[in-house]
């Protein structure tokens, strides 16, 4: 079983920056894909941004440019820097390990189904 904790969501005005963590625990969390997913009201969730257990990136095009993923194996961290933020990025954003989300498959409709494992959330707010 595998938990994940996020930390750093608030509240900012548009341009401001904020930063996500993630702590993991459990078995086997360096081998897995990684990522963000987020969910505004009224909106299913979508995949933000994944990282491989090699490095490899994806994000979705609305943030690319904006925000950075980045992991740490040894540590069993997972982050994601948020700069020059919009009041469209106003969401719970859930981390997530496990299951096939990984590269081009990140942008599917669907993708939030193939997540083994999620966070409990975190709010950010983006007032303009």
């Amino acid at each position: 079983q595998v938990q994940l904790v996020e930390s750093g969501g608030g509240s900012v005005q548009a341009g401001g920056s904020l930063r996500l963590d993630c702590a993991a625990s459990g078995d086997n969390t360096d081998a897995y894909c990684m990522g963000w997913f987020r969910q505004a009201p009224g909106k299913q969730r979508e995949g933000v941004a994944a990282i491989e257990r090699d490095g490899a990136i994806t994000y979705r095009d609305s943030v690319k440019g904006r925000f950075t993923i980045s992991r740490d194996n040894a540590r069993r961290t997972l982050s994601l820097q948020m700069n020059n933020l919009k009041p469209n990025d106003t969401a719970t954003y859930y981390c997530a390990a496990g299951g096939t989300f990984c590269g081009d498959l990140l942008f599917r409709a669907s993708a939030r189904f193939f997540v083994t494992f999620y966070g409990q959330g975190t709010q950010v707010t983006v007032s303009s």
